[in-house]
């Protein structure tokens, strides 16, 4: 960490955010919001905590180390009735509440909006769940993967002689949470300007985030009756953008669906006159004959290795690059100069990078103030017992 980056105030340094939820919606919600500066405090079941614990590697809770780092950990059991109060003071005490429970559980709880308004009338809680608080999959359960399968993300998601695809990592969840913590510190900052405020609450499905960023498919199909079919890494709307393989093995991701690129590119391969066939003159008409300027490119890709590939596209100004897994990432300088990887030590005395926050304010990279913490390591700070509830 550098000296400005550990003197720098934190954007967030006066929010308290009591998180009850579990897995990854909440706690990407709360870990962008801790990476801010908010003073997260994850309310964690006795002996168990948070189920993002047991997604492992070699022993180490590696979700957990990278979306839970700057947050505080209690332990609670909110069946019993010490822990209903610690709960309640705690909630006293917040700005904002996160939980993803099942519809109708915080009010099972004995926490619906009355309690809350009797306890903080300040306070935004923002409620996250599959399908949303109201409408007929209310009480529905919603984990992620039924979300990426019935949004229409999965049907246009691979080849399209191919199985439709779901994506390797909790795709709906993060984008939820990124949607969530936007909304709360919107709503908070609304909050904060009322006269007489109220509980404010915050209805985020998972469905509804992940529908709005797969772009404008409802219009789409009203105007043509049309359903896209899957097209693997092409693109429905522009012409050329695929992967290509080189002649060594490796893979080049091109876009260049904008006349000067593409002119550029053109010439590059030494079809100058591609430009005015009319198979490619226009965006319609190339990606009518895709498979034709596929081919041609991937003929020029081909004889090619990927570091001659890089350099015939980075000479001509034409966006393209490799396509990178994690081993190559990790020695990419990219990394490196952005100081994207912070290490953070495992609980058996090992180190491991994490992400660090993705972006810089006034050129500081917000930093990570502490580790993840092991479970109710907090318990002492903000439990009146200082221990177990």
């Amino acid at each position: 960490m550098t000296e400005s980056a550990s003197t720098t105030p934190l954007p967030l340094d006066d929010v308290v955010v009591v998180d009850l939820s579990r897995l990854v919606s909440g706690n990407m919600l709360t870990h962008v919001l801790a990476d801010l500066g908010a003073t997260v405090i994850k309310v964690e079941a006795p002996r168990k905590g948070d189920e993002l614990r047991a997604w492992q590697r070699q022993g180490v809770s590696t979700y957990w180390l990278a979306y839970s780092r700057n947050k505080d950990s209690v332990e609670l059991d909110l069946r019993s009735a010490a822990g209903k109060s610690a709960l309640h003071d705690l909630l006293r005490r917040a700005d904002i509440l996160v939980e993803n429970f099942r519809p109708g559980t915080l009010e099972r709880m004995g926490l619906g909006r009355d309690v809350l308004q009797e306890l903080n009338p300040r306070l935004v809680a923002v409620r996250i769940s599959g399908w949303g608080q109201t409408g007929p999959f209310a009480g529905k359960g919603g984990f992620g993967s039924l979300i990426e399968a019935m949004s229409g993300f999965a049907s246009m998601n691979g080849f399209a002689d191919r199985p439709p695809v779901l994506p390797p990592f909790a795709m709906a969840d993060n984008v939820a949470g990124l949607y969530g913590a936007a909304l709360a510190l919107a709503v908070l900052h609304q909050q904060r300007s009322m006269a007489e405020p109220r509980v404010r609450e915050v209805d985020l499905s998972l469905f509804e985030p992940l529908f709005s960023v797969l772009g404008p498919q409802a219009a789409e199909y009203t105007l043509t009756g049309e359903v896209v079919p899957r097209s693997g890494s092409r693109s429905p709307t522009h012409a050329p953008r695929n992967v290509y393989r080189t002649q060594d093995g490796r893979w080049v991701a091109l876009s260049a669906g904008m006349e000067g690129t593409l002119a550029r590119l053109f010439e590059g391969i030494g079809q100058a006159d591609a430009l005015t066939d009319p198979r490619f003159a226009t965006h319609e008409a190339r990606l009518r004959h895709i498979d034709a300027l596929d081919e041609m490119i991937q003929a020029h890709v081909g004889r090619l290795t990927l570091d001659e590939a890089l350099r015939f596209f980075a000479e001509r100004d034409i966006t393209a690059g490799p396509v990178c897994d994690v081993a190559d990432l990790m020695q990419h300088p990219y990394l490196g100069e952005r100081e994207l990887l912070v290490p953070q030590p495992t609980p058996d005395g090992r180190s491991v990078p994490v992400h660090a926050a993705p972006y810089k304010i006034d050129g500081v990279r917000p930093p990570i103030r502490r580790p993840a913490p092991a479970l109710g390591q907090d318990n002492a700070r903000w439990l009146a017992t200082g221990g177990e509830s």
